[in-house]
C-alpha cells in the first residue's frame, strides 16, 4: 500500500485527520438524504390539504385515493434511478451521484409549489404534478443505493452498523421535518389557508435546502476507486448478473422492510385519522413523538448490530413484524387514548429498528465495489417501488372496499418472505464484499471493498500529511 504517513506527521495526527473527513463525508452524505427525504415525505403530510387543488371535486377518499397513486407511481422511477445513477455511481464515482440526486429533487419541488389548481387549468394540473413526481421518484432511486453505498465504504469494520443507521436517521428526521412543518403551519393558519396556499410553503423551503446541499457535497471525498471504475463491466447490468443470488435477497428484503416501515410512517397519519378517530392535528402529534422515538432508536440498534450480527437483526425484524403487524394493527384500529395509540405506533416502529440500521449495510455487503452502487440500488428500487411505495394506495384500496383488515395479512405476509430470505442470507464475515478483510480498513479509517484503499482517499491523506 502506499506510503501515507509523513516524517513530520504522527500516526496520531493523520488518525485525527481521517475521523474529521469521515465526519464531513457522513454530514455531507447524510443533509442530502435528510432533504430528499424530508421533499418526498412533505407531499405524503400534505395530501390531505392539496388533494381538491389538482383533482376534480369528488369524495374526499377519491381525491386522496388519487394523490396516493401518484405518489405510488412516483416509486415507479425508482428502478430507473435506481440503474441510472447506479451506473454513474460505479463509472463516475458517488460524489458525483449524489449532487445530481439533489439538483433533481430540488426541481421536483419547486415544480410543485408553483402548479397552478385544476380550476386554472384543468387537466394539466394532475399531469404537472405526476411530472415533478416522476423526477422527485428518479432523484429518491438515485439517493439511496449511492448513500448507503457511500456509507459502508466509508465506515470502520467495528461500526458499520453504526455508521449505516444514520442513512435512516436522516430519513426519519426528513419525515420529522415534513411532520413539523406541516403541524407548525396547523397552528399558525387555518384549514382554508392550508387548503388553498399554505399548502405550497413547505415544498419551496425544500428546495431552497437542496440548494445548501448542493454545496456541501461539492466538498464530499470520492471512495470509489479509479481502478473499479475502470473495470469492464462496472456499474452495468452485465457485470450484476453473476450475482442473481444477492440481487434476489436484497428484493425479498426490501419488499418487507418497506412495506412495512411505509405502512408505519407514511400510512399511519391517514390510519389514525380514518380508520382509529383521531383529529389530523392529534395524529400529527402521536406521530411526531412516536418519530422522534424511532429516529433515536437508530444509532443504539446500530451499535447493536455491530454485537450481534446483521443476521440475526434481519431474523428479529422479519420474524417479530410478521408475528406482531396483524395484532398491532388491529389493536390500533379498536384504540382511543391518545398514549396507548402512542405505544402501539412505537411498538411496531421499534421492532423496524432491527431493519433500518441494517438496512443499506447488508445490501452493500452482497456486491463488490465495481457493481456496489449498482446492486444496492436497482433491486432495492425495484421492491420499494412494487410493495413500499404501493403501501398507502394498497390499504387505501381495501379500505374503499371495506376490507381494512386484509391489508394487515398483506403486510405479514410480505413480510414471510423477508423471513424466508433472511434464513437464506450467507454470512457476511465470510462471505461479505466489505466485511470479510478489514485489515486495510483498520489502518486507514477509510472503507472500501475490503481490499484496497480507495485511490481519492488515499490521495487526500498523502497531500493533507505533504502540505504540513
Amino acid at each position: 500500500m502506499t506510503k501515507i504517513f509523513s516524517n513530520s506527521d504522527s500516526a496520531q495526527d493523520t488518525a485525527d485527520k481521517v475521523k474529521i473527513n469521515r465526519f464531513k463525508a457522513v454530514a455531507g452524505a447524510c443533509s442530502g438524504n435528510l432533504v430528499e427525504w424530508y421533499d418526498f415525505f412533505i407531499y405524503a403530510y400534505t395530501a390531505i390539504y392539496f388533494a381538491s387543488s389538482f383533482f376534480p371535486k369528488e369524495d374526499r377518499v377519491s381525491q386522496l385515493l388519487a394523490t396516493a397513486g401518484v405518489f405510488a407511481i412516483g416509486f415507479f422511477m425508482r428502478p430507473l434511478g435506481g440503474w441510472l445513477f447506479g451506473w454513474i455511481a460505479d463509472t463516475r464515482g458517488r460524489k458525483l451521484s449524489m449532487i445530481i440526486s439533489v439538483i433533481m429533487m430540488c426541481s421536483g419541488s419547486l415544480l410543485i409549489a408553483v402548479i397552478p389548481t385544476y380550476e386554472a387549468i384543468g387537466v394539466f394540473a394532475p399531469i404537472i404534478l405526476l411530472a415533478a413526481r416522476l423526477i422527485q421518484g428518479l432523484s429518491v432511486g438515485a439517493e439511496y443505493g449511492t448513500g448507503a453505498t457511500y456509507l459502508s465504504e466509508i465506515a470502520t469494520p467495528s461500526r458499520r452498523c453504526f455508521f449505516g443507521s444514520f442513512q435512516y436517521f436522516t430519513i426519519i428526521f426528513g419525515q420529522l421535518l415534513a411532520l413539523g412543518t406541516v403541524v407548525v403551519l396547523q397552528q399558525t393558519l387555518t384549514a382554508e389557508q392550508l387548503s388553498a396556499w399554505g399548502w405550497r410553503i413547505p415544498f419551496v423551503m425544500g428546495a431552497l435546502a437542496s440548494v445548501v446541499v448542493v454545496i456541501l457535497r461539492r466538498s464530499m471525498h470520492e471512495t470509489a476507486s479509479a481502478k473499479d471504475m475502470r473495470k469492464k463491466n462496472a456499474g452495468s447490468i452485465k457485470g450484476l448478473l453473476p450475482h442473481k443470488r444477492a440481487v434476489a435477497l436484497v428484493i425479498a428484503f426490501t419488499i418487507g422492510g418497506s412495506l412495512y416501515f411505509y405502512t408505519f410512517t407514511t400510512y399511519m397519519q391517514k390510519f389514525l385519522v380514518f380508520s382509529v378517530g383521531l383529529s389530523a392535528k392529534e395524529a400529527s402529534f402521536v406521530m411526531t413523538a412516536a418519530l422522534i422515538g424511532f429516529m433515536l432508536c437508530q444509532p443504539l440498534f446500530g451499535l447493536l448490530a455491530d454485537r450481534l450480527g446483521i443476521k440475526i437483526h434481519m431474523l428479529l425484524f422479519s420474524g417479530l413484524g410478521m408475528c406482531l403487524v396483524v395484532p398491532l394493527l388491529y389493536s390500533l384500529q379498536s384504540a382511543h387514548d391518545v398514549f396507548s395509540i402512542f405505544l402501539l405506533i412505537f411498538s411496531g416502529l421499534v421492532i423496524a429498528s432491527f431493519y433500518t440500521p441494517i438496512a443499506g449495510i447488508v445490501k452493500a455487503e452482497l456486491f463488490p465495489p465495481a457493481v456496489r452502487a449498482l446492486g444496492v440500488g436497482l433491486p432495492y428500487a425495484i421492491g420499494n417501488a412494487m410493495f413500499g411505495g404501493t403501501a398507502e394506495y394498497v390499504a387505501l384500496l381495501f379500505r374503499s372496499h371495506h376490507m381494512e383488515e386484509y391489508f394487515f395479512f398483506y403486510v405479514a405476509l410480505i413480510l414471510a418472505v423477508s423471513f424466508i430470505a433472511s434464513l437464506l442470507m450467507p454470512n457476511l464475515k465470510k462471505h461479505g464484499y466489505i466485511s470479510g478483510d478489514g485489515e486495510v480498513e483498520a489502518n486507514t479509517g477509510f472503507a472500501s471493498s475490503g481490499k484496497t484503499l480507495p485511490d481519492a482517499t488515499e490521495s487526500l491523506l498523502v497531500d493533507v500529511n505533504r502540505s504540513k
